[in-house]
């Protein structure tokens, strides 16, 4: 059996000129990466104004397991498989981050014969856009230590810094550091922290902004600290935004490339759904709306993080309107739900499954109250059988929902005929109602309250002192006003990774809040979830090598 990246390096990729030609994109607005991956110019966005937008489709799935559940795999088979039956597709992604590619997750380009290619230089730098958003923050973060050394004139409170440097690398000693040491021309020494990449505000900013304008004002409301006097100090007060710009211009631009069967993808932006938003660019969105009949789009881990951020922050700041959600799950993943240990999830167990696919239908139930509509992709194994299979089935039209059975993995495009029409189907019977869960001019805990009863299914959420106050300074400085970004662990619809299933009798514990003013949302920190992840015992980099000719392996 080929592993995913000796399928990718098998691929019979067409150049990205002709990729783009197939879209009717022309050679004058593409600025090529080499020749498999570009970025779409800026007046790309001008000339298709005026053209009718597609039918959004949105990817999630149920609470992430070791099983897997594949849902990035299930995305671009999705996109595959409507080309198969011959509709315009156009894939919308995130980019990967460097820190689960080389820690304990792998790539995110997915996998089998249902990937974006090229797949190592998506998994790597791609077209380097990562890099600009880390020095974009970093360049922020130097100013302010440097105003501090150079008089401080602002009168920055350093014990009350703000914004965090960040590295797209899980680097779990970096969380917490002292800088400045070394006498005073080394600058004033302070604690310190970074976040990977992929939570920073910026990486944020960069995936909701609409054109440079929109990104320059939107870097100028970070708050980045408050003053002696308990004042607020914006990234306007430094000067130094029009520097951030400069580096984030070609970063703004979303990135085309193709999937193993030539369906073009834009893959743009990549922040993190369990502590961040989760979703690729509004620009590589929007502009995929335009491009094809349907846009495919995927938001991460489960459908309790980044489909609800994805409907309540994405959609209602771009004023996007999904047409269908595709909830993925594997029966392997349920049956972990019900309580089997992942080295016994081959075998048949019905009663395990009947147990754990509570996870399913709490999501189903949870995209219904958004008012779109649901199509349940099971990411099919040989080890399946005829008896679990029939509870699934049996479950989803209780649910009244459809259900397919793919082996996009196995059969790339082909193997998702099924889930591609069923879609199609669900648009075309069960017209879309989007509404967000709740109203932004709500108070912080009342959006809060709704998000954990409605999503999580808790009983309430409990306060710590310092989100009590974090929560008063946001409302002060006027911005109680904005959505909510929940930062909560995925393995669970809890905070608690270890509850299961559908856990029960349970509140959700509030530890702190951050202003994200920028990006345009209030981020609420919830368990022991961090910023900067660690990497594992045995990293996946232990397995990656590139040989003298340059040929990569162990990626995946």
């Amino acid at each position: 059996m080929l592993t995913d990246i000796e399928i990718a390096s098998n691929a019979k990729m067409l150049k990205i000129k002709e990729i783009a030609a197939n879209l009717g994109i022309s050679e004058d607005d593409l600025e090529p990466y080499g020749h498999y991956k570009a970025k779409l110019s800026e007046e790309l966005f001008t000339k298709l104004a005026d053209k009718e937008d597609g039918k959004l489709i949105l990817v999630t799935a149920i609470n992430p397991t070791p099983a897997g559940e594949g849902k990035t795999t299930i995305s671009v088979g999705l996109a595959e498989s409507m080309a198969k039956i011959g509709k315009n597709a156009v894939l919308a992604l995130r980019e990967p981050s460097l820190g689960p590619v080389f820690g304990i997750k792998g790539g995110a380009a997915g996998g089998g014969y249902a990937q974006v290619v090229p797949m190592e230089d998506i998994n790597l730098h791609f077209t380097g856009d990562m890099h600009a958003i880390t020095a974009a923050n970093n360049l922020l973060c130097a100013l302010i230590d440097n105003h501090i050394q150079q008089g401080n004139p602002l009168r920055i409170d350093q014990r009350r810094i703000l914004i965090k440097r960040c590295l797209d690398m899980n680097d779990r000693a970096l969380r917490n550091i002292i800088i400045g040491l070394g006498g005073k021309v080394n600058g004033v020494p302070r604690e310190d922290s970074f976040q990977i990449t992929v939570a920073s505000e910026v990486m944020a900013i960069l995936c909701l902004a609409s054109d440079l304008a929109d990104l320059k004002a939107r870097l100028e409301r970070i708050l980045v600290a408050y003053d002696l006097d308990g004042k607020p100090v914006y990234a306007r007060d430094l000067e130094g935004c029009g520097a951030m710009v400069a580096l984030l211009k070609d970063a703004l631009k979303p990135n085309l490339v193709q999937t193993l069967e030539n369906t073009p993808a834009i893959m743009h932006g990549g922040p993190f759904a369990n502590i961040a938003h989760g979703c690729n660019s509004v620009r590589a969105t929007k502009l995929a709306l335009k491009l094809g009949d349907y846009c495919i789009t995927e938001a991460g881990f489960g459908s309790d993080l980044g489909a609800e951020k994805f409907m309540d922050i994405k959609c209602r700041f771009a004023s996007l309107k999904p047409s269908c959600v595709v909830l993925v799950a594997t029966i392997r993943a349920l049956k972990y739900n019900g309580g089997i240990p992942k080295t016994e999830l081959t075998a048949e167990n019905v009663e395990a499954l009947k147990k754990g696919i509570v996870n399913l239908k709490t999501h189903v139930e949870n995209m219904h109250k958004f008012g779109v509509p649901v199509v349940v992709a099971i990411n099919r194994f040989h080890t399946d059988t005829e008896a679990e299979i029939a509870v699934v089935e049996e479950t989803c039209r209780e649910l009244g929902v459809e259900v397919s059975l793919a082996e996009i993995f196995a059969k790339g495009g082909e193997g998702g005929t099924d889930l591609a029409e069923k879609v199609c189907r669900t648009i075309e019977s069960k017209p879309s109602d989007y509404k967000p869960l709740y109203d932004e001019k709500l108070p912080i805990k009342d959006k809060l309250h709704a998000i954990a009863t409605e999503i999580y299914r808790a009983d309430g959420v409990i306060y710590t002192a310092q989100a009590e106050k974090a929560i008063k300074e946001i409302e002060a400085l006027g911005f109680g006003d904005i959505p909510v970004c929940v930062a909560k662990t995925q393995y669970s619809l809890s905070d608690d990774p270890a509850k299961l299933g559908k856990p029960e009798n349970f509140k959700i514990t509030v530890r702190d809040l951050k202003l994200s003013a920028g990006a345009g949302f209030v981020v609420a920190y919830t368990g022991d979830i961090m910023t900067m992840p660690g990497l594992p015992k045995v990293p996946a980099a232990n397995k990656i090598d590139c040989d003298n000719e340059g040929n990569i392996s162990g990626l995946f």
